[in-house]
Formats: structure tokens, sequence, C-alpha cells
């Protein structure tokens, strides 16, 4: 039987692209000259510092736009809060990586509720689709791509 999984990765070799990318733009900004700002990347996170809340903003724009221009999906961005320290302010970019269980319900629930004949499983953090036709899964992934849910998925492990 045809079957296909749904994931959310983030291919991180592309994050640490747009970090690098982000940080030169930094550099050679005009309205950042003189100013100690950095965008550092630590395994699932992306740690921001500046020297004004308001250029925390500029930069959240900054890497959004380089990540973009890597080809990948914003909605995998999960910002956190400005914590500020001392003289400066940081900001703390959590990267979602894999479909949280709640959001995995409601991703079968718009399949279910669709009527294509296809079964789901939740498999960890990835969701198995398998159906006898091909057309059935097309239409699912299809499906999936409209939901709005806050996360980009991707389909992997497409097999006939």
């Amino acid at each position: 039987m045809p079957s296909f999984d749904i994931v959310s990765e983030v291919a991180m070799n592309e994050v640490q692209n747009a970090v690098e990318n982000a940080n030169r733009e930094i550099q050679t900004r005009f309205d950042f000259r003189g100013v100690d700002a950095s965008f550092e990347l630590n395994k699932e996170e992306i740690k921001m510092g500046a020297d004004a809340d308001f250029q925390l903003k500029q930069m959240i724009e900054i890497l959004r736009d380089k990540i973009v221009k890597r080809g990948m999906d914003t909605s995998c961005l999960d910002v956190g809060d400005v914590e500020h320290s001392g003289k400066r302010y940081f900001q703390v970019v959590k990267l979602k990586q894999g479909i949280e269980t709640d959001v995995a319900k409601k991703l079968i629930k718009i399949i279910k509720d669709a009527k294509i004949k296809v079964q789901t499983a939740i498999q960890g953090d990835e969701i198995r689709v398998t159906g006898k036709k091909r057309d059935d899964l097309q239409e699912a992934m299809a499906l999936v791509r409209q939901a709005e849910l806050g996360q980009a998925f991707q389909f992997t492990n497409f097999r006939d």
C-alpha cells in the first residue's frame, strides 16, 4: 500500500548559513555601525544580542529574510521574549523540530474530516499516512499544505 510520512524538520546547515549571512549583513549595515549586535547558533536555538530593544526587532526581520532566501519556512521560528541584562538586550529564537502531539491530532482530524480513504498513525514526532490509491495520498498532502497550524510540514518516505 502506498504511504508517506509527514514530518517537521529544519535543515540545520541552512539555518547555519542564514545565521552567518545575517551576521554579515549586521556588520555592513549603516544603522548597526558601532553597535555590538550578533546572532549565535546553539543546537536548537538562535541567541540574538544587541544594545537596544528596537535593534532586536530589526534583527528578527533580517533573520527571517535570510531564512526565506535559503528556501525555508519562517514558521519554524519560535521567537521568545526580550531579556534585559545590564546594557544589553537578548532574545532567544527556538527552532521548531518535530510534530507535537496536539498538532498531530489536529492534523489527523483535518484529514479524517475530509473523508479521504487513508489511515493515519502518529509515530513519535511524525505522522504516517497510508492509503490504497496514490490520488488519495496526494489529496491528503494538499490538505496538509492548506492547514494553518503554525508549523512547516514536509513529506518524506513516499512509497508506492
